[in-house]
């Protein structure tokens, strides 16, 4: 069965940085994009980040760009998100998802705040 797992959030100071993994199994992670979305309440989940299969292609959001960085490492099954200089506005739960499909981590919290 396919199931990804978030990890790496926490409480941050506005400024700071976090970088959050999301390990995949139960597919070979070569043959497909990754994204990472993230939620707060009452808000629509959106997109943060987005990874081809080989990691070629990184598409971010506009208030993601020159912040965030993502990658992975295929062998590892894992793909990551750096986050700097982080905002309160970044607080979210933050999902990992495989592109196309329904298949969500449980997501990780991320609080950025004072």
């Amino acid at each position: 069965q396919v199931q990804l797992v978030e990890s790496g959030g926490g409480l941050v100071q506005p400024g700071g940085s976090l970088r959050l993994s999301c390990v995949a199994s139960g597919i070979i992670s070569s043959l497909y994009a990754m994204g990472w979305y993230r939620q707060a309440p009452g808000k629509q989940r959106e997109l943060v980040a987005r990874i081809s299969s080989g990691g070629g292609t990184r598409i971010y959001a506009d208030s993601a760009k020159g912040r965030f960085t993502i990658s992975r490492d295929n062998a590892k099954n894992t793909v990551y998100l750096q986050m700097n200089s982080l905002k309160p506005e970044d607080t979210a739960v933050y999902l990992c998802n495989i592109d196309h499909t329904d298949y969500w981590g449980q997501g990780t919290q991320v609080t950025v705040s004072s």
